[in-house]
């Protein structure tokens, strides 16, 4: 993921994954202070990992049973989870003028130890779709990557079409 120096962005190091909350969100926490704050992932979506709200709403939009798109929640989950375990020191990269989502949580790209993007990951590995709803400053490349795993049949989408 290469960044324009003179871009406003907002880079945060010392923090460690302290817990995966499902594809698109974690909770980290600072190594030196301990203190704690959830981290929703730029420019993706990943599906829920339980019934909620969202779910529904996903349920319609993708005519798919909550169920199915439970398992594919879990998949999504066990990914963050292999590439990215509790304890993972992290870099978080915020755009300034992008900070917060709807929900008050800070966004941010998931920089991995050996310099890969979470983000990026997920997307093309087919564990999460582009979307619109959580804009990034990358969301055009964020959805060729997402349409790349689905022509590729990778990931969820070597189960489904769409989700």
């Amino acid at each position: 993921m290469q960044y324009n120096a003179k871009a406003p962005y907002i880079v945060e190091t010392h923090w460690q994954i302290e817990e995966v909350l499902d594809g698109d969100s974690i909770i980290i926490s600072h190594r030196f202070t301990n203190l704690k704050k959830e981290i929703r992932l730029y420019g993706l979506d990943a599906p829920e990992v339980k019934i909620n709200r969202k779910m529904k709403e996903d349920e319609e939009k993708s005519s798919l049973p909550a169920q199915l798109l439970l398992q594919f929640g879990l998949q999504s989950l066990l990914y963050v989870l292999s590439v990215a375990p509790p304890k993972t020191v992290v870099t978080i990269i915020t755009e300034q003028e992008n900070y917060y989502d709807y929900w008050n949580r800070q966004l941010g790209y998931v920089i991995l130890p050996g310099g890969l993007c979470l983000n990026e990951l997920l997307l093309q590995n087919g564990y999460a779709k582009a979307t619109q709803h959580y804009y990034c400053g990358k969301l055009a490349e964020y959805q060729a990557m997402n349409r790349q795993a689905q022509l590729n049949n990778i990931g969820i989408y070597s189960q489904v079409k769409v989700f």
